[in-house]
């Protein structure tokens, strides 16, 4: 595939300038996409405001049944349409979403018929396209062997990935699960570990600004992808790798015709707003159906990230129940090892136990299976269609609120049919759905109701195992809500207000958290998702300060608009949530310096009251109440490992 990309981008580059091709503008006119062909072989660009973002790129597919990527002429017949949707959707960073875009559909041709389709939406700030297929002859299925598309920056553009990492690698074998670090500022040119780069994909291209590339709408008629990294700048599409689940399942992705691919997403900022306030993911995807029952969002305690494996037990888990009660929470997660460590029948009395106190339950389970070597139980229920029902009923039964399944290891075809299986069928019982150990989500909060988040990033439990993540932990703080949260819901697990990393907060046993209590009340504005179960623990009850307690107890987790205000990855970050009609600005330092900023607050009026959370030079925090100034300002200084929160009531 790498000699095919590089030989494409050869004939492209040469003699480009002039070409006329179909240009696709935005709304405004300001974000162009040129599509044409040079020679037969596909390719588009795009621009903003006139600036170059991506040089000419690459585009095609090759199959079993022909290869749709060279002798290619293109029809001159453009369908173009507008597109105006409004719609609601409670559980991403924005609830009322207003989209408006242009479309274009241009046929390829081969052999003067119709072979291809690229469907193209250009919004203000985002690009979204996709292939059709169509059949040929009588051949109605095929396989698609490569994917030619491909992502060409200019020299000079900087790079802020997540290597992909190797399959059937880490713990248990369970990888590929996009947990690794992510590199900021870096040069082109790479291929992370070896084996590319997962979605999304973010890159600072020079002076011009920020492109954020990723996929969305992805089900179980595809498999999931990824990048690699070539030279001259360019990046591919990449299809799941043939070792992954244990070799199990076809690596590349098999359609019915006609077909479509999933969309390929880009969204291009001169400054970082665009990328953090983005909704493309769920803009060009539509509910695949519709809840069966009523999906109420909801946070909750959690007692593995601090007590561990083995204090999945009846005694602890009733003790956490009470916990949740006290803080106002609606659910605990029961994590591994229930099964054999509580078992069903206690499992109904912690559920009965829990609705006495307003605390439902969700439950962890193994997604194995045959394909790694996780250990954990329960194993062989969600990866068997009658094992999977019949437990779901008896959890509707006895009133379980959701499941968390873990440990899936793979983009292949087989493992998203797995995942939509899961979601279908646990629709059809009222459970919500969270996914660990797992791909990024591509659009799921609105093609599935029931479905919640996933992790899918370096998440909290690494800083429980983890004294180096631990230090690192503002550094990857500030990366996520400009990639990995952008793009869908991130389930970290955080916002701990236990200074060790252990079950009683003993001091020197387990790791040590270097940052401070404001920056984990930060961290759960920072993060979003819909369903949050943080790293709390009931003993913070008593050693926490008060002020971060009662803001933990009433910190929302679902919003209704989301703004960018300032911030650079991995180096700091300040956002602001709005829930009705409260706003919560938070930020977080991860720099070496204290940071200065005058934090403007023109949706708020002048004179209105504030709480505002902060750290002093030693990471002591402390909550006081002012009047917003007359310039609608407020000073703040955050020192490295530390954080803010603004509270407007």
């Amino acid at each position: 595939m790498k000699k095919s990309l590089l030989l494409l981008l050869a004939v492209l580059v040469s003699g480009l300038i002039g070409a006329a091709g179909v240009k696709i503008p935005s709304p405004d006119n300001k974000l162009v996409v040129l599509v044409d062909t040079k020679e037969g072989t596909p390719f588009y660009s795009v621009t903003y405001n006139g600036k170059e973002f991506l040089k000419q790129s690459p585009l095609g597919l090759n199959s079993n049944m022909g290869k749709f990527s060279q002798q290619l002429s293109m029809g001159s017949n453009i369908e173009r349409k507008t597109v105006n949707e409004t719609y609601l959707l409670e559980k991403i960073k924005r609830s009322n979403i207003t989209y408006s875009a242009n479309e274009a559909v241009v046929t390829f041709n081969q052999d003067e018929k119709p072979v291809l389709d690229l469907i193209f939406r250009v919004s203000n700030h985002d690009v979204a396209f996709r292939y059709k297929v169509y059949p040929k002859g009588e051949t109605a299925v095929c396989v698609v062997n490569e994917e030619l598309t491909g992502f060409v920056f200019a020299q000079g553009t900087t790079t802020f990935l997540c290597p992909q990492m190797q399959p059937m690698s880490g713990f248990a074998r369970t990888a590929p699960s996009y947990e690794t670090s992510y590199t900021t500022d870096d040069e082109m040119g790479k291929n992370g570990l070896g084996f590319g780069y997962t979605f999304p994909a973010l890159f600072r291209v020079n002076n011009n600004g920020w492109v954020l590339i990723s996929e969305t709408g992805v089900d179980g008629s595809y498999c999931a992808s990824h990048l690699n990294g070539h030279a001259d700048g360019l990046y591919s599409i990449a299809y799941p790798m043939p070792e992954e689940n244990n070799g199990n399942g076809t690596a590349l992705p098999g359609i019915s015709l006609p077909g479509y691919t999933p969309w390929r997403t880009i969204t291009v900022g001169e400054t970082l707003a665009p990328i953090v306030e983005t909704t493309i993911p769920f803009d060009v995807v539509k509910p695949k159906y519709e809840a069966l029952h009523n999906c109420k969002y909801t946070k909750g305690s959690w007692s593995w990230i601090m007590k561990m494996d083995e204090n999945t037990v009846f005694d602890v888990q009733k003790e956490y129940i009470d916990f949740s009660a006290k803080m106002g929470w609606e659910t605990i997660l029961v994590d591994a090892l229930w099964d054999t460590q509580i078992g069903h029948d206690k499992i109904e009395e912690l559920s009965k136990y829990g609705k006495s106190k307003g605390v439902d339950l969700f439950l962890w389970y193994n997604s194995n299976g045959y394909w790694n070597d996780a250990p954990q139980g329960p194993r062989g229920v969600m990866d068997n269609l009658n094992n999977r029902r019949k437990e779901m009923a008896w959890m509707q039964r006895i009133g379980v609120k959701g499941i968390k399944v873990d440990f899936f290891g793979g983009d292949k075809q087989v493992t998203m049919q797995l995942y939509e299986d899961i979601l279908h069928d646990a629709n059809d019982f009222g459970l919500l759905v969270i996914f660990h150990g797992c791909t990024l989500p591509r659009g799921w909060e609105r093609m599935y109701p029931n479905y919640v988040a996933s992790e899918a990033v370096l998440a909290s439990e690494m800083l429980h195992f983890s004294q180096d993540i631990c230090n690192n932990e503002a550094y990857n703080a500030t990366i996520h809500p400009f990639i990995r949260n952008a793009v869908g819901a991130m389930d970290f697990g955080g916002s701990a207000l236990n200074e060790y990393w252990n079950a009683t907060n003993e001091a020197g046993r387990g790791n040590k958290r270097v940052t401070s209590d404001v920056f984990a009340l930060a961290t759960a504005v920072l993060f979003q998702s819909s369903v949050q179960h943080f790293a709390l623990a009931p003993n913070n009850l008593k050693d926490a300060p008060v002020w971060a307690i009662d803001f933990m107890k009433n910190v929302p987790t679902t919003w209704d608009e989301t703004v960018f205000i300032d911030g650079y990855p991995g180096k700091y970050v300040v956002l602001a949530r709005r829930k009705g009609d409260k706003w919560f600005v938070a930020g977080v330092n991860a720099e070496n310096s204290i940071k200065k900023m005058k934090v403007s607050l023109p949706m708020v009026k002048s004179g209105t009251q504030l709480q505002v959370y902060s750290d002093n030079n030693s990471l002591q925090g402390s909550m006081k109440s002012i009047k917003l100034s007359k310039s609608n300002t407020v000073d703040i200084q955050i020192p490295k490992n530390g954080g803010f929160v603004i509270l407007v009531e």
